[in-house]
């Protein structure tokens, strides 16, 4: 028999199918978006390209929620760290 465990960290963060609330709202508008394609398209190389497309994007949100820094190109803290003013102006 199955054993399913209970979500307890609700207060930490929301996950509905391993993704995050912006990202599982991200993941419906493709759906919708992907349905209304494949209600007017006649070809059935279209559908199944959308259902490859789907898949891939829930794929990379998933990896992307849990590995957040794929993302993040630029370094988190400076160079220099200064209590000095900057200012344009230079008196030399």
């Amino acid at each position: 028999m199955k054993k399913y465990e209970v979500y307890k960290n609700i207060r930490k963060q929301a996950i509905i199918f391993g993704l995050p609330i912006s990202l599982f709202a991200l993941m419906m508008v493709v759906v919708i978006a992907s349905l209304l394609v494949i209600i007017f398209s006649f070809s059935f190389m279209i559908i199944i390209m959308v259902f490859v497309i789907n898949s891939t994007l829930y794929v990379g949100l998933t990896k992307f929620a849990h590995h957040p820094q794929l993302l993040q190109f630029s370094k988190v803290f400076p160079k220099i760290i200064s209590n000095k003013k900057t200012s344009a102006f230079h008196y030399e």
